[in-house]
């Protein structure tokens, strides 16, 4: 396992997870949604090194990235995830991204095909114009923990138990000077007045990669029904009883069908 900070500057801060098995295949990248950053794929990680390598990285504006040199909405994320790619020497991955992160995989998978072998959107964002606005710029400006816990509880199931840490660990993450009005100038980006922007559907489902899109009945975030009727090429999993964080409720889940799209 390698973790990377921003001492280098051609390429976001990442953690590497090397296979434990031969796997000189593409790597898998991923890629998390809006206020996380990289450590929160760690256990998926450790999950796919049987069989896959995995880069997670800190997005602009997030993780170590907060200082990343232009931070804005899922376009500029997906630009800077390309450029970091072309800067680590790695020609072609398996794209896994959640939320924002799922808006930015797409991204860059429209505008660099040849760069991504599949896709993997776990609830993603621009699927619909739907959004809990109001959830998401509570959760940007929070800074105690207490608030936090009760703001993270609407993003998971609801008989899902929080872990104490994560309230914590978010809120230490905002104390960071520029934290709080990143994550502001962020939303105000992704969320035009009270409605997200959409990605072209039709388009995303005429690449030539397998797609696998992801989530929740009980999301709280963005609504399941984005996931239905999608053209069918599409391959959708809806899962009962699950919010938001799909990763985090269902990790062995995601693992298995992230597993299954990159051909591992």
């Amino acid at each position: 396992m390698t973790d990377i900070s921003p001492a280098a500057r051609p390429h976001l801060p990442f953690r590497e997870q090397e296979a434990t098995s031969p796997d000189d295949g593409a790597p898998i990248v991923l890629l998390h949604g809006f206020g996380g950053d990289r450590l929160g794929w760690q256990n998926i990680q450790v999950a796919l090194s049987s069989k896959k390598r995995s880069i997670a990285f800190d997005l602009p504006g997030h993780g170590e990235a907060l200082d990343w040199p232009r931070i804005g909405n899922a376009g500029v994320a997906a630009k800077a995830v390309t450029q970091s790619l072309e800067a680590l020497g790695i020609p072609e991955v398996h794209m896994v991204g959640h939320s924002m992160g799922g808006a930015v995989a797409a991204l860059v998978a429209l505008r660099n095909p040849e760069l991504v072998a599949s896709m993997t959107l776990l609830a993603p964002g621009g699927f619909g114009p739907e959004i809990n606005h109001r959830l998401l710029r509570r959760y940007a400006t929070a800074t105690d923990a207490s608030e936090m816990e009760v703001l993270l509880e609407q993003f998971f199931g609801w008989e899902f138990k929080l872990p104490k840490f994560l309230a914590s660990t978010a809120a230490e993450s905002r104390a960071r000077p520029g934290a709080v009005a990143t994550l502001e100038a962020i939303a105000d980006e992704i969320i035009d007045g009270r409605v997200q922007r959409t990605l072209p559907r039709d388009d995303l489902a005429a690449l030539q990669m397998p797609i696998k899109v992801l989530w929740g009945t009980q999301d709280r975030v963005l609504p399941t029904r984005q996931a239905h009727k999608l053209p069918g090429i599409v391959a959708t999993h809806i899962f009962e009883r699950v919010g938001h964080m799909v990763h985090l409720e269902i990790p062995k889940d995601v693992t298995r069908l992230i597993l299954q799209n990159a051909g591992a």
